[in-house]
């Protein structure tokens, strides 16, 4: 008896209505009067109207009333029930009586369910759903095959009995022949004695085999003993290059540490010469780049100036004729040192004049030497450019330093 049969029994007599509150100490000891009790009930529940014994006074009364239980749950509702067992009255009688209970219990739930099934159809006659009966019906269909075919195996078998009820009956009758029960008895003996002897040969070989192996684990463990005395005689003697190895390593570790003092210097000389190079090719590309940029600027200065002077070459020819008209005048006016034009300028019609004056001050600034090349030399305001530029140029590549130097 398990525990769970137990509980499963208590509750399910609970449900059913019983009226006596059981417990699960009842069964620890036999107590025929309260198996009596429950399965009189039982059977009363299934059953009101049958007539059963409910003497259960003396030993022969017991064993009439289990073979009456037996019987008509049997014969009833086809339950077969362990007449020992219920007799016994214990726990192995509560598994008996279980099958009895849950019948009962499975009954009632199905009353209930279809009852509920009643009440929910009554309030969905208009609601029925085909699907939900899709499962039921392959079900059920199913199970009339499997009623086909086992009621024609049933039938084919019944008409058999028919000869094998003679065969049986022939079987039975037939008297038994001495002979030949003692030649299998005998035939049995022999192959007893067979199996005896090959179980005595195989005991002998294991005997055998356990002495051998006892010698082998007998001779192992005097290897074992001496190869351990070998190790402790090896390690109490210290070897003679001892002193040497020792020596030897701490000058590998001095050694060592050299090597990694060094690798570490090593290693911070390559990143610092690294980043030296980064920065010298930042600052070259940041040259390069400048450089680019004044060049780009001087060519688009130099184009808008090219534009410039065609428009400005008419407005010089018209200068150079006042100037005819206005000669007379200009030779009453005080005399003042001033350039010759001795030649027009090859390709644009512009003149210069040939010689460049310079100031008494040897401190004059590097501005007013631009400006007396501009005043000296009558040139286009293209190359007039183009020479401010170049010498803006000298000015920042060698800064510092006169242009200009003290003809004397």
């Amino acid at each position: 008896m398990s525990f769970r049969d137990l509980r499963n029994f208590t509750e399910m007599m609970r449900a059913l209505g019983y009226p006596r509150l059981i417990s699960m100490e009842n069964f620890r000891t036999p107590n025929f009067t309260l198996v009596a009790e429950i399965l009189i009930w039982l059977i009363k529940r299934y059953e009101p109207n049958i007539d059963i014994p409910t003497d259960v006074e003396t030993e022969a009364d017991r064993i009439f009333f289990i073979k009456a239980v037996v019987l008509f749950m049997g014969s009833k509702a086809h339950i077969k029930l362990n007449t020992k067992h219920l007799y016994q009255a214990e726990g192995y009688a509560v598994k008996e009586m279980l099958k009895i209970t849950s019948v009962l219990y499975n009954s009632m739930k199905t009353k209930q369910m279809a009852t509920e099934d009643v009440v929910k159809e009554d309030k969905n006659n208009f609601k029925f759903d085909l699907s939900s009966r899709i499962s039921d019906l392959k079900a059920a269909r199913q199970l009339a095959s499997e009623i086909t075919s086992k009621g024609a195996s049933l039938y084919d078998l019944l008409g058999k009995e028919a000869e094998l009820r003679e065969m049986r009956t022939a079987a039975i009758a037939r008297p038994l022949e001495i002979n030949e029960i003692e030649k299998a008895l005998r035939a049995a003996i022999k192959e007893t004695l067979v199996s005896v002897e090959k179980t005595k040969e195989m005991r002998s070989n294991v005997v055998s085999d356990e002495t051998s192996l006892d010698s082998k684990l007998k001779k192992k463990k005097q290897d074992l003993e001496r190869h351990q005395k070998r190790l402790q005689t090896l390690q109490s003697v210290r070897p003679a290059f001892m002193d040497e190895y020792e020596k030897i390593e701490e000058e590998l570790q001095k050694q060592y540490e050299v090597f990694v003092e060094k690798f570490r210097n090593l290693t911070f000389l390559e990143s610092q010469l690294n980043e030296y190079h980064r920065l010298e090719q930042e600052r070259f590309e940041e040259n390069e780049n400048t450089l680019r940029i004044m060049q780009h600027k001087i060519r688009e200065e130099e184009r808008d100036l090219m534009k410039s002077s065609l428009k400005d070459s008419d407005s010089d020819l018209d200068v150079l004729e006042d100037e005819g008209s206005d000669s007379d005048l200009e030779e009453s006016r005080p005399s003042k040192p001033r350039p010759t034009r001795t030649s027009l300028m090859g390709g644009r019609g512009a003149r210069f004049i040939g010689n460049m004056l310079a100031g008494d001050s040897d401190e004059v600034s590097f501005y007013s030497k631009c400006l007396c090349v501009q005043h000296t030399f009558f040139l286009c305001p293209a190359e007039l450019q183009r020479v401010n530029y170049f010498l803006v140029y000298l000015q920042l590549s060698f800064e510092g330093c006169p242009l200009f130097s003290n003809p004397d």
